[in-house]
């Protein structure tokens, strides 16, 4: 069985949907082209934008930002330990 993994990119809105940082993937899609994301620096707009390991992603959750690294590429949408197991948080830059 081969993972999104193996293939070395996976869809941007999808990765949100898999990582549980949207509840649908519609709600990732509109997320997406509302701007709200950023991967690697660059605002995106297209939800089919490909994702690697290594990627850093700026995100609204909440009312606060996020700022991810990603370890690893999701398989599928899992419990929250093992989508958490795939991104380390990083500190937004001039918070404490």
């Amino acid at each position: 069985m081969t993972s999104p993994g193996a293939a070395g990119s996976i869809r941007l809105d999808k990765l949100l949907w898999y990582l549980r940082f949207a509840r649908s993937r519609s709600i990732a899609q509109a997320m997406v082209t509302a701007g709200h994301i950023r991967l690697d620096g660059r605002r995106m707009t297209r939800a089919s934008a490909a994702v690697h390991a290594g990627a850093t992603l700026v995100l609204p959750v909440g009312e606060r930002i996020e700022v991810i690294r990603l370890l690893s590429l999701p398989a599928r949408r899992g419990p929250a330990p093992e989508a958490q197991a795939c991104y380390v948080r990083l500190d937004p830059a001039g918070t404490s």
